[in-house]
């Protein structure tokens, strides 16, 4: 799981780019593996019982938040607007990568304290922040063009125990999932034909998931994202506990007799499990997926992160293994529905 979150991590995918993970994706498996990309930019991948009558379509979000180049001034400072839900408090200073025609590690301007008046301590617009690459503007402009994407940086990292830390992890923690769920169900038996999505701009609109849940027609989905963990600050009642398991949402959106599949197959194989209630919609693609055609049955599977939208957002890793073999052992257990 390390491995593959490294790997996965160390590709840029800012909403609208998502397919600078493809071949990332798409080396993970054999040759013959069937995946291909859509129109918007959804990665979709097939396994199992491709004549199956029961289709299972699996949603991770693969866009993460970051920037657009704007503007290049004329002493080459870049000007940004945002892809997502960026946590303005921690930009200035922060390491970004510019995804042009080279990637160019940049800085994000920010005023000396010695300099400031008190005035400038608020969390700035991102519309008003400058990238600093040390190059000149003539020269940056053989490089990067308005319109370029920028990432956050952080080096994957390791931490203490199981736990992990990367910019991105929303949601590479979710695309991790569903290859190692993938990895799992290589060697079983699967009745149902499985659709794995690998969506795109989930951070700014929902967009992948809203034309994947049309085209795949699947009879049921389960959607893997990431959600609040516990730290100071954050309310206990709207949290879940790093190495306590995947979050099962409970919500009007979602399907109750898909929850009770997931709970009952946590119980029965003792992996750790923890809920997550909502009294409206989710904040996730199961809103619109739920949504889609004649409606899905769709269900909500939760890994729990701190520091959401940050360059430091941390899981564990045992949560993110726990919760692929929940999702392996839904799909097998589908086998008595999958040809009518």
């Amino acid at each position: 799981m390390e491995e593959l979150l490294n790997k996965l991590c160390s590709t840029y995918t800012v909403s609208g780019s998502e397919i600078e993970s493809f071949e990332i994706i798409k080396d993970l498996f054999d040759e013959d593996t069937d995946i291909t990309v859509d129109a918007i930019g959804n990665i979709i991948m097939s396994i199992g019982n491709k004549d199956g009558k029961d289709v299972i379509m699996l949603d991770a979000h693969n866009d993460t938040i970051g920037f657009a180049v704007t503007f290049i001034d004329e002493n080459g400072f870049l000007k940004l607007a945002g892809c997502g839900g960026i946590d303005r408090r921690v930009l200035l200073g922060s390491r970004v990568n510019v995804l042009g025609r080279k990637h160019i590690r940049g800085i994000v301007c920010c005023m000396p304290p010695h300099l400031s008046d008190g005035g400038e301590d608020k969390a700035p617009d991102v519309d008003g922040i400058y990238v600093d690459t040390g190059l000149a503007k003539s020269e940056l402009e053989k490089y990067v063009s308005e319109g370029d994407k920028v990432a956050l940086y952080a080096k994957p990292e390791r931490l203490i125990g199981r736990r992990f830390k990367a910019a991105g992890l929303d949601n590479k923690a979710g695309a991790a999932v569903l290859i190692r769920t993938a990895q799992l169900l290589k060697n079983r038996k699967i009745n149902s034909c499985v659709k794995i999505v690998f969506s795109s701009q989930e951070e700014t609109g929902l967009a992948g998931s809203r034309t994947a849940g049309v085209s795949v027609k699947p009879n049921c989905a389960l959607v893997v994202d990431v959600s609040f963990a516990k730290q100071p600050g954050v309310s206990e009642e709207k949290s879940g506990k790093l190495s306590e398991g995947a979050m099962l949402g409970l919500s009007p959106v979602l399907d109750k007799g898909l929850y009770k599949e997931l709970e009952a197959i946590c119980k029965k194989n003792s992996i750790p499990y923890q809920k997550e209630i909502m009294g409206g919609s989710t904040g996730t693609n199961a809103d619109v997926i739920s949504v889609s055609g004649e409606g899905i049955k769709t269900a909500l599977v939760s890994i729990p992160l701190r520091n959401m939208h940050t360059q430091a957002e941390t899981v564990d890793l045992d949560d993110l293994e726990n919760t692929a073999r929940l999702i392996a052992e839904f799909i097998e257990s589908r086998g008595v529905v999958s040809n009518g």
